[in-house]
């Protein structure tokens, strides 16, 4: 991988990490650094599921493969966010 695809796996990782945090209802008690580590690992996971169910590569946007970066962002911000405040 050259760094320019890793420097858009992070970008895009920020972004799933957000829009997972916005579909997660309620408050999160996890900072924001915390949500582009859960966004970044969901990009590459979903990646790999979309990968393997063969609809990684479409014409036009991969939207499939998006929805399921999205859906693994707000379960692992979820989780996050519950482990963390078992904690508290």
């Amino acid at each position: 991988m050259e760094i320019s695809g890793i420097i858009s796996a992070v970008v895009i990782g920020i972004i799933i990490g957000v829009l997972g945090r916005l579909v997660v209802p309620g408050r999160q008690h996890i900072g924001i650094l915390w949500t582009i580590v859960v966004g970044i690992v969901a990009a590459f996971i979903g990646s790999a599921i979309a990968a393997a169910l063969g609809v990684a590569d479409t014409k036009g946007p991969d939207w499939i493969e998006w929805l399921i970066q999205i859906a693994l962002a707000a379960v692992g911000v979820a989780a996050l966010d519950r482990s963390r405040g078992a904690r508290r």
